[in-house]
């Protein structure tokens, strides 16, 4: 039903998937269930986007009335069962040793929240924060931080990806100039136009479209392509990485709307802050 009403509201697959942060495929699949277990078409579809057939347009009322419902239903159920829960959005490596220290420090301080995580792809920042997928997310600035809350955890000098086999593999540093002429991983229309930029070295650049990071490394595997990463993340012996002494470092940050006044919110944002700091 979400899938329904995203594509209902933007009229346009492409556009809904973006506004999800998923890939296209699945969710004209979900459509396509959805109009199978209706029974009715759903929608219209052209070259240049989709319209509410008469059924869709009855059912985008109902889905949203259901939708309100059951947050509704999610709130008071928790409430009286006396439970909590927090959704945390991480976009990167999950193995990173401040990620352990922050979930072992959470668990000792809130042992009785159900703590729900959300990987996110390359594609969205702030891990679903925007859309209210996630109540605080752990990733990467810079991005775009209008209204909202972002505490620096830790700063970590980025380098170029390139094959092992790259004649720029034997360099100890490079420059964002000694890369112009070469092409860089983009990610899909739509992302962030900052955090685009930053990983793009400041620089419109070419090269193919990728959403995570597995992605990456194979467009530089197979293609040649080069990309940014933070240096001190593990790479496959095919692969190196090599340090760029003119970009800004990759901070890792946690992230809340602004103005959320939820304590768990707040304490996890602090206790995150001493987990990173060790």
């Amino acid at each position: 039903m979400r899938y329904f009403v995203a594509v209902a509201e933007e009229l346009h697959f492409g556009r809904a998937a973006r506004r999800l942060h998923i890939s296209q495929p699945p969710l004209s699949r979900a459509i396509k269930q959805l109009e199978a277990d209706v029974g009715a078409l759903l929608f219209t579809r052209s070259p240049t986007g989709v319209t509410l057939t008469a059924v869709g347009a009855v059912l985008l009322d109902e889905a949203r009335a259901l939708l309100d419902h059951a947050d509704r239903v999610r709130v008071r159920v928790g409430a009286a069962a006396g439970a909590a829960t927090l959704t945390v959005g991480i976009l990167g490596d999950g193995t990173d040793p401040g990620v352990s220290r922050l979930a072992a420090a959470f668990r000792r301080t809130h042992p009785g929240i159900d703590i729900r995580i959300r990987d996110t792809d390359l594609t969205d920042p702030t891990c679903g924060l925007r859309t209210g997928l996630v109540d605080v997310a752990l990733t990467r600035a810079p991005f775009d931080e209008t209204a909202l809350t972002v505490r620096t955890l830790r700063a970590d000098p980025v380098g170029v990806v390139v094959r092992a086999d790259d004649p720029l593999s034997r360099y100890d540093r490079l420059r964002l100039a000694e890369l112009d002429d070469r092409r860089w991983f983009q990610f899909p229309q739509g992302t962030d136009p900052v955090w685009q930029s930053y990983w793009n070295g400041g620089a419109p650049r070419e090269g193919p479209v990728v959403r995570a990071v597995q992605e990456c490394l194979h467009a530089v595997l197979w293609n040649g392509t080069v990309g940014m990463a933070p240096l001190g993340h593990d790479l496959p012996a095919e692969l190196a990485v090599v340090p760029l002494v003119d970009m800004a470092p990759s901070r890792v940050v946690a992230v809340c709307n602004e103005g959320d006044t939820n304590p768990l919110i707040r304490s996890f944002i602090e206790i995150a802050a001493a987990a990173y700091r060790r």
